[in-house]
């Protein structure tokens, strides 16, 4: 097995955790490093959490990230099937074998004598585990209870001696005590493997060279491995990804944000903002750059620059950087990228020539594409909002209601309102009123945006026109100085 094989094998449990995306992309870009391959495999052996349509959901946020694979359940591959419920089979036979080789047991106990003993392992202050009541049965006490048709399980048997030591690509050596290993449920009483079964199963047929994980999987290992030297299998070589964490460092939770990569799609992040965000959270390039393209983290990316430590999700520095990729995008994809935004806000989108003048009058001062329905409300509004301390605090000046007197009168002089134009009136107004800079202007920007920072103000009036603008001044001047 020369070649480099990995692969993301998520539970279809609803949506794709970030956490998830993090795990997908690394595999990707090591693979794609070391012109390997990529396997998807879905991991739905626990019915309870199977969510209808997760897997169409799954490969859809995938192919929106950008990140292909080159085996999986919706375009096959020689080592399927790529769904572990279509391999009940395998996983079955497999756990007879263990059981045959005395790497694995059937044990009986009821849902409630394993509740009984867990609470009385925790009223004293012990770790809860099998206690290995059905480890000790007879051959004979067995085969009498799987011929009453008692329910059951197969766990593994854990050696109760010695430790395991394996090398992780990230952490680097790690070694657990055996006597403090549970022995793990490998086939439950329907029938179904749980994940640490199906999963090295999987992983020897579909020949993976490297699993790489979350780091929630690390106590796992030692399972793990005990499964493959049972079977005389080779061990993937492994590397267990940082936590990500929320900014107090907790662990990353819906509790303080989104986890769904699909909300971030809703709320109109970049794919490529957030891959680059993503591929940040644990990994480091080296050097001060941030900003990377796909085909460039591909060149770059290595396991041995993935950090151990936690990694930080800063929604403000992926907000930031969404930003700079929005205001880099080519005018043809930020206007198809933003306009169903304002078609969702209800925002009358059919003149699309005067929709590309809004986008591009605007687009500069969004973070993502749901800002644009903010952005532009002063375009579809009859009314003007303004809700900033600063801006109200701006109109209470004397200067600003002698330049808005000012200049709604040089407005009824004109027919039409254009760039020139309101160049012309506001070098006018200046010239009367003596009144110059941010005085001149600040009133003139709130009284037309309702804000002191904006889109610059001869694009809006020439969308806004002359009527729209004269109503938006007539309102200010009624709102705060005709009370």
């Amino acid at each position: 097995m020369s070649e480099v094989r990995v692969r993301f094998a998520p539970s279809p449990t609803g949506y794709l955790h970030v956490g998830g995306l993090r795990t997908a992309l690394y595999n990707f870009l090591f693979a794609r490093h070391n012109k390997g391959k990529m396997v998807l495999r879905i991991e739905d052996t626990d019915r309870t959490r199977y969510v209808e349509g997760a897997v169409e959901n799954l490969i859809r946020t995938l192919k929106w990230t950008g990140i292909t694979y080159d085996e999986g359940p919706d375009i096959g591959g020689p080592l399927g099937p790529y769904i572990q419920s279509e391999r009940l089979d395998l996983y079955r036979k497999h756990a007879r074998q263990l059981i045959e080789k005395g790497h694995a047991y059937y044990c009986f106990c009821s849902p409630e004598r394993l509740e009984k003993m867990r609470a009385e392992q925790i009223a004293r202050k012990e770790p809860p585990r099998y206690d290995g009541t059905c480890r000790r049965l007879n051959p004979e006490e067995v085969q009498e209870k799987l011929k009453a048709g008692v329910p059951h399980v197969v766990r593994l048997k854990m050696p109760r001696q010695g430790e395991t030591t394996f090398q992780d690509i990230i952490r680097g050596k790690v070694t657990f005590q055996n006597a403090l290993i549970d022995d793990q449920i490998l086939l439950k009483s329907d029938g179904y493997p749980t994940y640490h079964l199906a999963n090295v199963i999987d992983d020897h047929y579909m020949q993976i060279t490297h699993v790489i994980r979350g780091e929630e999987w690390l106590p796992s290992v030692p399972k793990h491995i005990q499964i493959y030297r049972a079977f005389g299998w080779n061990v993937p070589q492994m590397a267990h990804l940082p936590l990500l964490l929320n900014p107090d460092r907790t662990k990353l939770s819906k509790r303080q944000g989104d986890v769904a990569v699909e909300d971030y799609i809703a709320k109109g992040y970049l794919p490529e903002a957030l891959i680059n965000f993503v591929a940040l959270l644990g990994w480091n390039p080296g050097t001060e750059e941030e900003f990377f393209t796909l085909d460039e983290l591909i060149e770059r990316f290595s396991l041995e620059r993935v950090n151990k430590a936690g990694a930080v999700f800063d929604i403000q520095k992926l907000n930031w950087m969404n930003g700079v990729y929005i205001r880099q995008l080519p005018e043809t994809r930020l206007i198809s990228f933003l306009t169903p935004f304002l078609e969702k806000a209800g925002y009358d989108v059919s003149d699309k020539e005067r929709t590309r003048k809004i986008i591009l009058a605007v687009y500069k001062g969004i973070e993502k594409g749901e800002d644009i329905v903010k952005a532009a409300s002063l375009f579809y509004h009859d009314t003007l909002t303004i809700e900033e301390p600063e801006a109200i605090a701006f109109l209470q000046k004397e200067t600003s209601r002698t330049v808005l007197e000012k200049f709604a009168e040089k407005l009824q002089a004109v027919n039409q309102l254009d760039m020139e134009t309101f160049k012309q009136i506001m070098k006018e107004v200046q010239k009367e009123t003596g009144i110059k800079k941010q005085e001149l202007w600040m009133p003139v920007r709130i009284a037309i945006t309702g804000v002191t920072h904006g889109p610059e103000l001869p694009l809006v009036i020439e969308i806004l026109g002359l009527e729209k603008v004269q109503r938006f001044v007539q309102q200010v001047l009624h709102d705060f100085y005709k009370k």
